[in-house]
């Protein structure tokens, strides 16, 4: 690899050669004529050879100087388009990371909405349960699930889990259901699932006892073999607020438990002022209050800075 000079002395050769004055290069950098005088002599001692010489009250350029002047003032050029090219894209594309359930159940279906209120920002949405760093990664928001606030983060809490049986009305006509305990001789979807275990303990009914049944490892896949009548599962309305709507999915008992996370949108301290940013959480706690409508199952708390 080419041996460069430090690059803060090379930074002060560019501009002093550009203004061809160390005063203005000062000016422009930030620094004292005497630091700039200091870089001059550190990057000429570098190369082994002077790229000014005084001319009466002036510094001009050496022949060396000459030479290499004009590439050097290229390449930080063609810095500065590749990165102001980077802040561009930086401002225009949303990056998000979200849990699988609320991604895919409740929010890709509402970011047409968004999109169209912003069509200046393209929206890129990662689905994963994995925890990012959000200050080391490139993504600038996550919707995660957690328990309360995360030091080091702007948190904005967005909804409670709540939990209750779902099945389909076809299921319901096939297996009656008339008291909770009746849930025990029906096939249940991922009946070890400890939101049985919350739901049946905040009712203080018979404990869920472990039987045979299909496990699944997330509420998306559960919510979807419930669907296909395949049992009842134990779900957050707010996931399936659309199926529940279209009578897809009924709740054979009203009562309803609430799990000890929600669901939070959170993004690092340093991007708190970032328009898209804004933009987005603003939508975000807008769309969360008109879903809820008369909230029926107790998600909205009152919404935090």
């Amino acid at each position: 690899m080419a041996q460069i000079p430090p690059l803060a002395a090379v930074r002060v050769f560019e501009a002093a050669s550009r203004h061809g004055n160390f005063s203005r290069a000062a000016e422009e950098l930030a620094m004292t004529q005497a630091a700039v005088s200091y870089q001059m002599k550190m990057l000429e001692e570098r190369l082994g050879a002077p790229l000014f010489v005084r001319q009466g009250r002036s510094m001009v350029l050496t022949e060396l100087g000459r030479r290499i002047a004009p590439q050097v003032n290229e390449a930080f050029a063609t810095l500065g388009r590749a990165f102001a090219a980077a802040r561009a894209e930086s401002d225009t594309i949303l990056s998000i990371t979200a849990a699988r359930t609320i991604a895919t159940n409740w929010l890709a279906g509402r970011l047409g909405d968004f999109q169209i209120r912003r069509p200046e920002l393209a929206v890129r949405l990662d689905v994963t349960d994995t925890i990012v760093d959000l200050a080391a990664s490139e993504f600038d928001i996550g919707v995660r699930g957690m328990a309360g606030p995360i030091p080091g983060l702007v948190c904005h809490f967005l909804m409670r889990m709540p939990v209750t049986p779902l099945a389909t009305p076809a299921f319901l006509e096939r297996h009656p259901l008339k008291t909770p305990a009746d849930l025990l001789t029906v096939p249940r979807l991922s009946p070890d699932d400890d939101w049985w275990d919350l739901w049946f303990s905040s009712l203080a009914e018979p404990g869920n006892p472990r039987q045979a049944g299909i496990r699944f490892e997330s509420q998306i896949l559960d919510g979807h073999a419930a669907l296909a009548g395949h049992g009842v599962a134990v779900l957050s309305p707010p996931m399936f607020q659309a199926q529940i709507e279209a009578g897809q999915l009924v709740q054979p008992f009203p009562h309803v438990a609430t799990y000890r996370n929600g669901f939070w949108l959170v993004y690092p301290e340093h991007k708190r002022n970032l328009p898209k940013v804004r933009l987005f959480r603003d939508w975000m706690l807008d769309a969360v209050k008109r879903a809820a409508g008369d909230d029926p199952y107790g998600i909205l708390v009152p919404l935090g800075s």
